[in-house]
């Protein structure tokens, strides 16, 4: 499925840095997610998730771009946000619909994992029946 992927264009060093790259992205976003989540009401969560991977498929290509110039000599410096995804293509990417690359299907599970945590119950301190 991945055979043609451009993951596997890269030298070896570079696929593990794009994994890393990947691996903080996801973790930042996760973190970001829970984070703006965190003690609202679950029917808030839903609509902060979804313009929270909204905003990550927005602003990560940018991200992206940077780890590649580091990469590739002679990649000019240059801005690649533009209009925020179109809601057929968020849906695509939930759906694994949008590409088969490892990007798009990354992604696809990062929106579902990110859904996770923004609706995942909070734990709450029990008291000590002594106080």
């Amino acid at each position: 499925m991945y055979a043609g992927d451009s993951f596997y264009t890269l030298g070896l060093w570079a696929q593990v840095g794009l994994i890393c790259v990947s691996v903080l992205f996801g973790l930042l976003a996760l973190a970001f997610t829970r984070l703006i989540t965190l003690r609202r009401p679950l029917v808030l969560c839903v609509p902060i998730w979804i313009v929270a991977y909204i905003t990550f498929l927005w602003g990560s290509p940018q991200g992206y771009y940077e780890y590649y110039r580091l990469i590739i000599d002679g990649l000019p410096a240059q801005s690649l946000i533009g209009p925020p995804p179109r809601p057929e293509e968020v849906l695509a990417f939930l759906t694994f619909s949008h590409r088969s690359t490892l990007a798009a299907h990354s992604a696809g599970l990062l929106g579902w994992a990110m859904f996770v945590v923004a609706i995942w119950p909070q734990r709450r301190k029990c008291r000590d029946a002594a106080n």
